[in-house]
């Protein structure tokens, strides 16, 4: 199954125009919804800690491995910029087609939400360094402008919607169907004969990741077409629902 490293703003001097907390409150805010998502469809996750920095997020990404790495941040208008200022940019770097494709995917989905479609855009840039440093695809999604009164009551309202669609957008990537999340149960395997095999995509033919034997308790965080998304000791993956006890 994927694994993502996620990297929300860990810049508390932004703060929001509303007075209502700063970047770095606001994307962990997001982060922090993002969670039951990405458990209900299966992706894996690593994140970084406010007490880090950009660059220590970077580090501690590329000492491992994952399939995608994608930064959390809200904008602010530039020098010289007109404000009020607003929109949503994701970022990629240049050359990397699954960053571009990446980008892509997150920008269309958050367009359909976001007031002003039309302001949501994706960008290539070299300057940015969680997108030119990860050893992996990434985007740098800057999610509206926190010195725009509008953007930022946007984002508040928002949180879960913005955490929903960003995870949609990594099933497309990821090619998984994308799942709403269930409060996760604890489910029992029940067999008559042989073991339970956990698969990497919702059908016969996905690779087997393991096998689960009879009587083996499992935790099950969503359900898709007679599947369960289901963790069994440090596996996730699919596994027929007919065979889980809840």
């Amino acid at each position: 199954m994927p694994i993502i490293y996620l990297s929300p703003s860990t810049q508390d001097w932004n703060p929001y125009v509303t007075g209502s907390g700063s970047e770095e409150y606001w994307m962990n805010r997001i982060a922090d919804a993002m969670i039951p998502y990405l458990n209900s469809n299966g992706i894996q996750y690593n994140r970084n800690s406010p007490d880090m920095t950009a660059g220590s997020s970077i580090r501690q990404a590329n000492a491992g491995y994952y399939d995608f790495y994608l930064a959390l941040h809200s904008n602010a208008s530039g020098q010289g910029e007109p404000r009020p200022t607003r929109g949503i940019i994701a970022f990629y770097y240049p050359g990397s087609a699954q960053g571009q494709r990446g980008a892509a995917l997150i920008a269309d989905e958050l367009r359909q939400i976001y007031p002003l479609p039309n302001l949501v855009t994706t960008q290539a840039t070299t300057t940015l360094g969680e997108v030119r440093q990860p050893r992996f695809p990434s985007v740098l999604v800057e999610i509206g402008y926190h010195d725009n009164y509008a953007d930022a009551e946007w984002i508040e309202s928002h949180v879960d919607a913005i955490a929903a669609q960003l995870v949609r957008a990594l099933t497309e990537f990821f090619g998984l169907p994308f799942i709403y999340p269930m409060n996760p149960v604890t489910g029992t395997v029940r067999l008559s004969y042989g073991t339970l095999n956990l698969r990497s995509t919702p059908n016969s033919s996905g690779t087997i990741l393991t096998n689960i034997p009879n009587g083996a308790t499992v935790t099950v965080y969503g359900e898709w077409q007679g599947w369960y998304v289901v963790r069994y000791q440090n596996y996730v993956g699919y596994a027929a629902a007919a065979f889980i006890d809840t």
